[in-house]
This record gives structure tokens, C-alpha cells and sequence, in this order.
């Protein structure tokens, strides 16, 4: 026979374990909250970072094809170099890349060489524990910056008067134009570094 003290100790016991699993259970919620939170301001800061290195890289491009049509005009060669010539506002292309990744950017220019995007996601982080989550969007920026790899190498004193300077680029890679054969020049990536601004 059952004694009355065990069956007591097992009722008492009861509530107890039902405290326990629901506060887990609270707890599982929360930390799945958190992770639906989490991943959406990554979705964000994914979305912010690819479009301002987006618009980064098409004014590299277009930086590069002015130094191409410029490459028998070495005055001009350090002022797009630096950024100091005209060149199409490329927030466009982040704008473009933002909407493949299901968010929308605001985007604007930083400085002479680079851009500045605030990434919102059009996801919103959904149904949680968390009251009024459901509606909450996730916003996140980046800035993305050009920097000249090459600068103007005046030619040798010896040197014919048509010859053009030749390029001292970073990593010790020097480039030689010879006026007379173009054909092997730099790329876009040689004369530019693109990158993300540290925050």
C-alpha cells in the first residue's frame, strides 16, 4: 500500500515540472524572437553592404574608362586618380542590387570616392513573444570607398618627348606605357581598390 507522504511528495512535485517546461518553453520563444531579429538586421546589413559596393565598383568602372580614353593625356591622369573629374552618380546600381536582395536603400555620395547606403529590409521581423515585432523592419548602412592603386611615374629625363609616365601601383606592380603599343593595359581592379569603409 501507497503511503500518503509519497503521494504527497508526487503532487507537490507536479506543479513544480509544469513550472519548469513553461519557463523553457518562454524561454525557447525568446530566444527564437531574438533570432528572427538577428537575422533580419543581417538581411539588412547584407543588402547595405553589396549595394554600396555596388556603386562603388560601376565608378570604378567609369573612373577607369576616362583614364583609358585619358591615356595619351597624362595631365589629366591624377585628377581621375582622385576623383576630380565628372563621372555619373552610380547610386543606381545600389539601388538596383538592393531590390535583388528584397530591401530598399537610401544612397548618396561620400566624399569625392565613395557611398554611403542605409539598407532597409522590406521583410519585417514577423510574429514573436515580443510585442509589435510584426511590423518592425530592420535598417543597417555602409559606406564603400574608391582608393587609386597607381600614381603617375614621371619618365626618365633620357626619354623621347612623346614617352608617357609609366604607373607605380601598390604591391610593387609598375606599369610601362609605351605610346607606340597600348595594347596590354591596366584593369580596372589594377588602377582601383574598392572596399568597405571600417564603421
Amino acid at each position: 500500500m501507497t503511503s500518503p507522504r509519497v503521494c504527497d511528495d508526487a503532487g507537490q512535485a507536479f506543479p513544480i515540472y509544469i513550472t519548469v517546461v513553461g519557463g523553457l518553453l518562454l524561454l525557447a520563444l525568446a530566444y527564437f524572437a531574438v533570432g528572427q531579429a538577428a537575422g533580419t538586421r543581417n538581411q539588412a546589413q547584407t543588402a547595405a553592404d553589396a549595394a554600396a559596393l555596388a556603386a562603388a565598383l560601376e565608378t570604378r568602372d567609369s573612373l577607369a574608362d576616362q583614364w583609358l580614353d585619358n591615356v595619351r593625356d597624362p595631365a589629366s591622369w591624377q585628377d581621375i586618380f582622385e576623383g576630380k573629374t565628372a563621372f555619373p552618380n552610380a547610386c543606381w546600381r545600389a539601388q538596383e542590387l538592393a531590390a535583388r536582395n528584397d530591401a530598399r536603400v537610401d544612397c548618396e555620395p561620400d566624399g569625392l570616392l565613395g557611398y554611403r547606403v542605409s539598407a532597409e529590409t522590406n521583410d519585417t521581423v514577423g510574429d514573436t513573444i515580443v510585442p509589435g515585432t510584426e511590423d518592425q523592419k530592420a535598417t543597417e548602412s555602409a559606406t564603400a570607398v574608391i582608393e587609386a592603386r597607381c600614381s603617375p611615374k614621371p619618365p626618365a629625363e633620357d626619354t623621347e618627348g612623346d614617352a608617357l609616365p609609366s604607373l607605380a601601383c601598390k604591391g610593387g606592380e609598375d606599369w610601362d606605357l609605351t605610346p607606340d603599343d597600348l595594347s596590354n593595359l591596366p584593369k580596372p581592379e589594377d588602377l582601383f581598390d574598392v572596399h568597405l569603409a571600417d564603421s
